[in-house]
């Protein structure tokens, strides 16, 4: 049972959720590894972009294990421990874009954690479902709060209040992920955007990233005047003069980050 990561030499960090047997569900150890492998993904200036998926062929994950937070339920003091084991769904900014690919059951805090992440590709069995309600709760860790952002009114509410499920292809036809794959060609798909995602400009991307995000909470003027100071620190990079000169000069660019 573990959170397994690795970074290739391309900077492509991989963030496996390894519970099969559990289909990926978490509890309380495994959510703290998967947030030391987001803040891994955040501070390492090597890592430009990150896959993150589920071990197996059944599930990417389906959030919390419920069994293990019933029989150790938390105490109320933790709901003021905010800045505590922070996930990429639930308060922690990485602006390093981040690949999910849905390998399966993509249920509750999996849902959220989907959300959560840049570009998607999933496998034509991958099952997709905010189904809280039907246990008494609410979708958590932002399910509420992004379901109206990435789908659709009327789509996002069904998910929501009915905890009906969807599949690959509904998803796919409301924009919930770029595209379904072969479950064979899964984890190629996600490398194919990582590596293109890799290969352009990381600080240019990671702004790219943070100017789209906090365009949703911002006025357009303001957005517009910070996109202008972000783009005029840009230009004064190394990045900034070897994409031109790389252009000139029919090559592929060598993009340092700095």
């Amino acid at each position: 049972m573990a959170i397994d990561f690795e970074v290739s030499a391309e900077g492509i960090a991989r963030i496996t959720i390894n519970r099969p047997e559990r289909l990926n569900a978490m509890d309380a150890e495994h959510y703290r590894s998967l947030s030391q492998a987001w803040c891994t993904v955040r501070d390492d200036p090597a890592i430009r972009v990150a896959i993150v998926t589920g071990a197996g062929e059944r599930s990417f994950t389906t959030g919390a294990d419920i069994k293990s937070f019933l029989t150790a339920p938390a105490d109320l003091s933790e709901m003021w421990l905010t800045q505590r084991d922070l996930l990429l769904n639930r308060g922690l900014e990485v602006w390093k874009p981040v690949v999910a690919a849905v390998n399966g059951y993509c249920l509750g805090g999996g849902m959220t954690l989907l959300m959560a992440t840049d570009l998607r590709v999933a496998a034509p069995h991958a099952t997709f479902s905010l189904a809280e309600v039907k246990r008494g709760i609410v979708a958590g860790n932002g399910g509420t709060q992004r379901a109206l952002d990435q789908l659709p009114y009327a789509i996002a509410m069904e998910m929501l209040l009915t905890g009906e499920a969807i599949d690959a292809e509904t998803a796919a036809r409301w924009g919930l992920v770029n595209k379904v794959v072969p479950a064979d060609q899964l984890l190629d798909a996600a490398y194919a955007y990582a590596r293109k995602i890799a290969a352009n400009a990381p600080l240019a991307v990671q702004a790219a990233k943070e100017l789209a995000v906090r365009s949703r909470e911002m006025d357009r003027v303001t957005g517009l005047r910070f996109e202008a100071v972000i783009n005029r620190m840009l230009s004064m990079t190394e990045d900034a003069k070897e994409g031109p000169a790389a252009f000139a000069a029919k090559r592929a660019p060598d993009f340092k980050g700095r």
